[in-house]
């Protein structure tokens, strides 16, 4: 008798048992492990009140920083500009060009605003009273002009930005013919040409 497909049959009988052992196999349940009980409640028993909960964190109030005021100066037209100068004009003597203590300190206080304003560009204006001809005082005139410009380039304000013209007695700014019209008239008087 044949052997062969008995072997081969208890070879297959073999696996299946081999297979439904392994599938029937359970695996083991988790383990649940016991919840601890809760604490035992203190403030009730004891008649007390329970601890207040914590102050939440305050964040600081941010404050935005207030709008800066525009600039009325740098926003003006050139005539708005010059009608209402910031550049103080200096005044002389008679027959003088020689700048006082208080002309020097204008003139300081005008470089400030110079400073502050590096795109402007300024001519400065000579001007004489009406006594004297008119070729002495557009002379006049001129070093006045001049005397005021160089103290400003001193002062650091570079000089392409300062322009000299003299009007010598051409365009008074007071129309009189006394000493307190004269005295407003003996002047450097600045102009904002470039903004």
């Amino acid at each position: 008798m044949n052997t062969y497909p008995m072997r081969s049959l208890s070879k297959f009988a073999l696996v299946l048992l081999l297979l439904a052992a392994v599938g029937c196999h359970k695996n083991k349940p988790p383990v649940v492990r016991p919840t601890p009980p809760p604490p035992p409640p203190t403030a009730s028993t004891s008649g007390e009140r329970p601890p207040a909960p914590p102050e939440p964190v305050r964040e600081p109030t941010v404050v935005p920083p207030e709008p800066v005021a525009e600039d009325k100066i740098a926003s003006a037209s050139l005539d708005d500009l010059n009608r209402n100068s910031p550049l103080k004009p200096v005044f002389f003597s008679l027959d003088s060009y020689d700048l006082t203590a208080e002309n020097q300190r204008t003139l300081d206080e005008d470089a400030a605003v110079l400073k502050k304003y590096p795109t402007w560009t300024v001519t400065i204006e000579g001007h004489c009273d009406e006594r004297g001809t008119a070729e002495y005082n557009l002379a006049l005139g001129e070093r006045r002009a001049v005397a005021a410009r160089a103290y400003l380039v001193s002062l650091g304000i570079p000089a392409d930005r300062l322009r000299t013209v003299s009007y010598g007695k051409e365009f008074p700014f007071d129309p009189g013919h006394d000493e307190a019209a004269w005295a407003k008239n003996r002047r450097a008087h600045f102009v904002v040409t470039a903004k």
